[in-house]
């Protein structure tokens, strides 16, 4: 579908995301431009593909990832649109910039050309990821080539455009919070007198298996939560702990701060 492909930022997300795309397309030429060259030279080392400038980029790619911060993307988009103005043929532009949507994406490049925006994950770099898109004057053709492109992050789900900025607090932000969760379960078995790796290392698996029975069993988290739980046992007290610490509500609190934020950077 999308034979050049383009990667404008190659930071956490750039690059987690040009990892999947580079086995999604192992066909495609894929460009890679940073504004620190010599971070698009590496990755581009150790994907086997080629760096390359943002303008290169704008002028020959037929898929152009737009990676670079929200607050970067007006002026990145001003100094390529008359590039983007100059082509006489179709390109989709693909923007993970939080809070900026479709339109707004159009409007800073200067025309209406197709857009897909999307939320990437840091787990889509390992192909466990979740990214959520949708499209605008993009065609079925392109949000299925787009689709089958990054199908090797992980989940990858079409949205409506009124849900990407709760999907991006939910899934984009999470990888901090169940990281932060992990390293606290850690120290409290360090607390207990685990060596240090061993606990980091058994608490990231557990969480990883717990996160597999819930997607693979469809039940509820609370039914799981319930069938570890016995009566007079440990695991009630572990609960009774964590209730009292207000987990859960810290949890939905950390979810309505990051979609809250994430809705700021659009405005």
């Amino acid at each position: 579908m999308f034979n050049t492909i383009g990667f404008i930022g190659t930071g956490t997300m750039g690059s987690a995301v040009a990892r999947a795309a580079v086995k999604g397309a192992p066909e495609a030429s894929i460009l890679l431009s940073n504004r620190t060259p010599a971070k698009a030279e590496a990755l581009a080392k150790d994907l086997g593909v080629q760096a390359s400038d943002n303008e290169t980029v704008a002028r020959t790619c037929s898929l152009i990832f737009l990676g670079v911060k929200p607050q970067m993307m007006a002026g990145m988009l001003e100094a390529i649109a008359p590039v983007l103005a100059a082509r006489s043929d179709r390109f989709v532009l693909a923007s993970m910039a939080a809070g900026l949507d479709a339109r707004r994406i159009q409007a800073m490049a200067g025309g209406k050309y197709p857009v897909i925006c999307f939320m990437p994950n840091t787990p889509v770099a390992v192909g466990a990821g979740v990214v959520q898109y949708y499209g605008l004057d993009a065609t079925e053709e392109e949000l299925d080539g787009f689709q089958a492109l990054l199908a090797p992050a992980g989940l990858v789900d079409r949205i409506e455009p009124a849900q990407l900025n709760a999907a991006s607090a939910v899934s984009g932000c999470g990888p901090a919070f169940c990281s932060l969760f992990i390293e606290a379960l850690a120290d409290g078995g360090v607390a207990c007198g685990l060596p240090r790796d061993k606990a980091l290392a058994y608490a990231a698996q557990m969480l990883a298996g717990s996160a597999r029975m819930v997607l693979e069993t469809g039940a509820h988290p609370g039914a799981l939560k319930d069938a570890v739980c016995s009566p007079g046992g440990s695991t009630i007290q572990g609960v009774r702990a964590l209730e009292k610490g207000g987990l859960r509500a810290a949890a939905m609190d950390a979810v309505l701060a990051a979609y809250e934020k994430t809705q700021e950077l659009g405005t």
